[in-house]
């Protein structure tokens, strides 16, 4: 967020526990879409391999009106096969 959202940003955090996982949303009221990344970085695609890797889900786009929002969500008990879902645009919850 530091990197990509620019100045004056506020950040939201959000921890969910439900039965079987832990979900994580992380947004912002930055850039959203207009950011740009400078390459240096793993970026989203990264992040969906390591929720992957875990059992869990990463889904990660622009807020409708601006900003960003990432969501994970994480098993509480880890599968042991793993597969590569591709980043998603998502809506904020409403």
């Amino acid at each position: 967020m530091l990197k990509h959202a620019g100045p004056h940003v506020t950040a939201f955090v959000q921890l969910r526990w439900e039965d079987d996982a832990l979900v994580v949303t992380v947004s912002d009221d930055g850039r959203g879409a207009a950011s740009v990344g400078d390459g240096a970085g793993l970026g989203i695609a990264g992040m969906v391999e390591r929720a992957t890797v875990f059992g869990g889900a990463l889904t990660a786009g622009p807020r409708a009106g601006g900003g960003y929002l990432v969501r994970a969500r994480l098993p509480l008990t880890p599968r042991t096969a793993t597969t590569t879902a591709p980043a998603t645009t998502l809506e904020e919850d409403a």
